[in-house]
């Protein structure tokens, strides 16, 4: 049986008296059981009625997890352990913080950075099985993967085709093409959830149901807690957090998630994706602030933040502050934290389901690679860093300077975004920079490694409050890769992805600052030391 704790105290205790009683009272969650696409209004209904299977999910799921373990199973038997997934946004997140939290091993490809695609296929190959997750297969990020971990397979002597999972929506055009391939398996999921909604569906249950994790368990979980979320009842705790996290006067519109051993591995980082792209729209929206035990913000009372915190179930001491104490199983929370968002969504009056100005930097990409740009003029050059931004920060005479004129771009409400095209293992160590900025600029600071977090908090940056500044950190890297069938190379693509990402902000008049590493060690220790510094 899953066990849920939820305490909120100050502002978030007040949200939680003012709106639950009218959400019980206009029964949301029953209404929400029942699937009704009025609940976000008529602007959101069209959308909402092609996005609410996730409530109602589980015999579906369940045949899926039974079928995933067989041919986990099969695949042990023939010696293939290694499980490499590509996928990006949902269709990552999810299965690797089950994997992680199940201590399985669970490779994840979300990235187009040439360094960390290449170390994925310099090893193993032997005994990998890869997962290509992607709900309509038109990803590019995960297209090329494929294509590329298809071509090692293949010049390894190994039939791919026997060595490939899909997992994708039915009547897609990536499931037509894998089955016209032939590949080792395929699976479909309801078509009625989204992506950032369906950690409970085959696009979460099976990559981690191949790298060992008992998915069946999982959804116990969740369906344990099902009954609460779906209760026209104060105590749901659906409905306390939702209204916790959205329903706060004024609203504080910045979720400083920690971690203070709730057992949960990397679960800051799937709730990113949900809160961010399902509210960041309309000039609204939460942004979710994923931070260690100890950083900055954990300590700060500003009147914009709001402290959500995952505990363990002995951990008994309130919340101190304005904010939201949790725990639960990791299925009870997945299926709370989407219900919760749904609640969110309706007190900020917004459709939780779409996302529309995902595509924007996606198709400013996509023209990048077809009609290249002509070679921009180099910037500033500081030592070894190539600066790209405003002229306050151009005319800096070193990185500290830099980054002291960052901090004079950031708002009094507002918050610094770090954007990493770089790769997310083998550079890992500028992910540190996160609280040293914030330490420096007095504000939230995020960090996302791209690609990926263009599927995740992307959405919030282009449709949510017009209060942030965004720090772009892109290296140039010791190798590049091709994309077979492509005309275009990984380091194209993310160099077109950076740049695009770019463009779309600066037309939106947001603030944008680009730092080119040209060697990438030394470029972060230099940047990590200006950072302590400033």
């Amino acid at each position: 049986m899953s066990t849920f704790g939820l305490t909120a105290t100050g502002a978030a205790l007040d949200a939680v008296d003012r709106h639950v009683p009218a959400l019980v009272a206009e029964r949301f969650a029953s209404r929400l059981a029942a699937e009704d696409a009025d609940l976000w209004g008529p602007d959101a209904r069209d959308e909402a009625a092609k996005r609410l299977g996730w409530i109602s999910l589980f015999e579906e799921s369940r045949t899926v997890a039974a079928e995933a373990a067989a041919l986990a199973e099969e695949l042990r038997g023939q010696g293939l352990t290694r499980v490499v997934l590509a996928g990006m946004g949902g269709s990552s997140l999810a299965p690797e913080v089950i994997a992680a939290t199940a201590g399985a091993e669970l490779e994840v490809l979300d990235s187009t950075d040439p360094q960390q695609v290449a170390a994925v296929l310099d090893h193993d190959l032997e005994r990998t099985v890869l997962v290509v997750s992607s709900k309509s297969g038109s990803t590019v990020e995960t297209d090329s993967q494929r294509r590329i971990v298809e071509a090692a397979l293949a010049a390894e002597d190994i039939d791919p085709a026997s060595r490939i999972v899909v997992v994708t929506d039915p009547g897609s055009p990536l499931e037509e093409a894998s089955v016209e391939a032939g590949y080792r398996a395929v699976f479909t999921a309801d078509p009625t959830v989204g992506g950032r909604y369906s950690a409970l569906t085959a696009f979460g249950l099976v990559p981690a149901a191949l790298a060992g994790v008992d998915v069946e368990s999982l959804l116990d979980e969740a369906e344990d807690v099902l009954d609460l979320v779906t209760a026209d009842d104060a105590d749901n705790p659906a409905l306390q957090l939702g209204a916790a996290i959205g329903g706060t006067e004024p609203l504080r519109d910045k979720l400083v998630i920690q971690d203070l051993g709730s057992g949960i591995d990397g679960f800051g980082d799937w709730v990113e994706q949900l809160i961010a792209e399902s509210t960041g729209k309309d000039g609204t929206g939460l942004l979710p602030v994923v931070v260690r035990p100890g950083d900055p913000e954990t300590a700060w009372e500003a009147p914009d933040l709001l402290k959500v915190t995952l505990v363990s179930e002995s951990e008994e001491s309130p919340a101190g502050g304005d904010g939201v104490r949790l725990h639960g199983s990791l299925g009870a929370l997945l299926l709370t934290w989407e219900a919760a968002t749904a609640v969110a969504g309706r007190l900020l009056g917004i459709n939780p389901f779409d996302q529309p100005d995902v595509e924007a930097a996606k198709a400013a990409a996509r023209e990048l690679l077809d009609s290249p740009a002509e070679e921009a003029e180099p910037g500033t050059v500081i030592h070894g860093v190539e600066v790209s931004g405003p002229e306050s920060v151009t005319s800096a005479d070193d990185l500290r300077g830099v980054l002291a004129a960052v901090r004079e771009l950031v708002p009094e409400d507002g918050y610094l975004a770090v954007h990493a095209y770089l790769d997310r293992h083998a550079d890992v160590d500028l992910a540190g920079i996160r609280a040293d900025l914030a330490s420096a600029l007095g504000r939230p600071v995020t960090f996302g490694w791209g690609p990926r977090f263009l599927h995740s908090t992307g959405q919030y940056h282009k449709g949510g409050p017009r209060n942030g500044v965004y720090l772009q950190v892109t290296g140039d890297a010791a190798l590049d890769v091709e994309v077979p069938g492509r005309p275009f190379t990984l380091g194209r693509l993310i160099a077109a992805q950076a740049a695009g990402d770019a463009d779309v902000l600066r037309r939106l008049g947001r603030p944008v600052v680009t730092l080119r590493l040209r060697d990438r060690s030394a470029g972060i220790a230099a940047l990590r030391t200006a950072a302590r510094e400033a």
